[in-house]
């Protein structure tokens, strides 16, 4: 199965909750048919995956505020 790159690995600063801002580095890409959002921290550890719907094509702000969802919502619940 051949894997597409949509957005390369991006940098940045998620304001959580409580506390500071949390700094990760994401990247978007196609596996097939189904399009991935995946998550590391700054050291490159993995932190989530997440599979986006189908048919979604976001522009990068879009997939910063999922990046927040995932951080804030499922990540530290």
């Amino acid at each position: 199965m051949s894997t597409h790159l949509i957005q390369d690995w991006t940098s940045s600063e998620v304001p959580m909750k409580y506390g500071s801002a949390q700094s990760v580095q994401y990247k978007v890409y196609k596996k097939g048919t189904r399009v991935y959002q995946e998550i590391r921290d700054i050291d490159d550890q993995e932190i989530h995956t997440l599979e986006l719907p189908q048919g979604m094509a976001l522009e990068k702000s879009s997939y910063e505020v999922l990046l927040r969802y995932v951080l804030v919502d499922v990540v530290n619940s």
